[in-house]
């Protein structure tokens, strides 16, 4: 028997239970692996409470730990895989647990350079960012503005955009400029005189994109001033404005977007290998600690990216 988090109704996280059940054997094509570390994501908590949703919903996309489990002839997203290799698995169902089993092309062996909490948050993050910066268009060289750059998917932008050599000018609150600039941005403060902190900040250079991951009215109409094509304007939290103001808007729930990011995983991986794909962790939470995390998670301010542990 393992244990695993569920959403019972639509509540929201006072809804959450944390139940007994059975782990399924893998079958072709598919894994068992043993949760050492489930990545927090807000998209945890929303999706668990959408209208519609068929209760009780399973909590959490992203894992890492060990494969105890192999289906027959099967291999995972990176290749070969043994009982006991270490892996992390991305846009699985149910994360949030001791143990699970998942389609096997969903799991990658796990980078030694990441501790279990970060690689278990790589990926939703990473792959976000990793659409957003591909969606801009922007080219080495050239020059987008992040809002909110210090976030968890700001902050795995700016370490993509550098590995591309696009320059990056990123929002912030005061208190985390300085984690814009560690990880290669020019950061500006959000507030009064927005649209000239940026111009000043950009010395001349145009903007090609605009990247929107704090949804603020602020944000967007800064972005409008600052950029001439309403296509390379690009929201991962507002999507009612597409069609008012002809804007992009991407997610993890639109087929496009999944495509993508299931696509993007081996590289992320790779990357994260190589040392130039870091994932600040904030936090660890015992996984009976869910709702607890959930809360704080929700506060918007974790300071970085948080985990549960079994």
């Amino acid at each position: 028997m393992a244990q695993a988090w569920f959403a019972t109704g639509p509540g929201g996280i006072s809804e959450w239970e944390l139940r007994e059940v059975e782990v399924t054997p893998p079958g072709p094509g598919e894994v068992t692996i043993r949760v050492h570390a489930a990545g927090m994501n807000p998209a945890d908590v929303k999706h668990s409470a959408r209208p519609g949703a068929a209760f009780p919903v399973p909590l959490g996309y992203e894992v890492s730990g060990e494969i105890t489990a192999l289906g027959p002839d099967t291999s995972i997203g990176s290749g070969t895989a043994h009982v006991g290799d270490e892996v992390l698995a991305f846009r699985v169902s149910g994360g949030y647990a001791t143990e699970l089993t998942v389609p096997a092309e969903k799991a990658f062996h796990k980078p030694a350079t990441l501790t279990h909490p970060e690689a278990a948050n790589l990926l939703l993050a990473g792959a976000t960012a990793a659409e957003l910066l591909d969606r801009s268009g922007a080219r080495a060289g050239e020059l987008v503005l992040f809002h909110a750059a210090s976030g968890a998917v700001g902050v795995s932008f700016l370490q993509q955009a550098r590995a591309r050599g696009v320059r990056v000018v990123g929002t912030a609150g005061a208190g985390n400029l300085d984690v814009v600039r560690r990880y290669g941005g020019i950061a500006i403060e959000y507030g009064a005189g927005l649209v000239d902190q940026a111009r000043a900040a950009a010395s001349g250079a145009p903007y090609v994109a605009a990247l929107d991951g704090v949804g603020t009215d602020e944000a967007l109409d800064a972005s409008f001033d600052l950029v001439a094509d309403r296509q390379r304007i690009i929201t991962i939290v507002r999507p009612d404005r597409v069609e008012k103001d002809g804007i992009v808007a991407i997610g993890g729930m639109m087929r496009a977007s999944a495509v993508f990011r299931d696509g993007v995983r081996g590289a992320l991986v790779d990357l994260a290998a190589q040392g130039m794909l870091e994932v600040p962790v904030a936090r660890t939470y015992a996984l009976t600690e869910a709702r607890e995390a959930a809360e704080f998670l929700m506060t918007g301010h974790p300071g970085g990216k948080l985990a549960l542990i079994p």
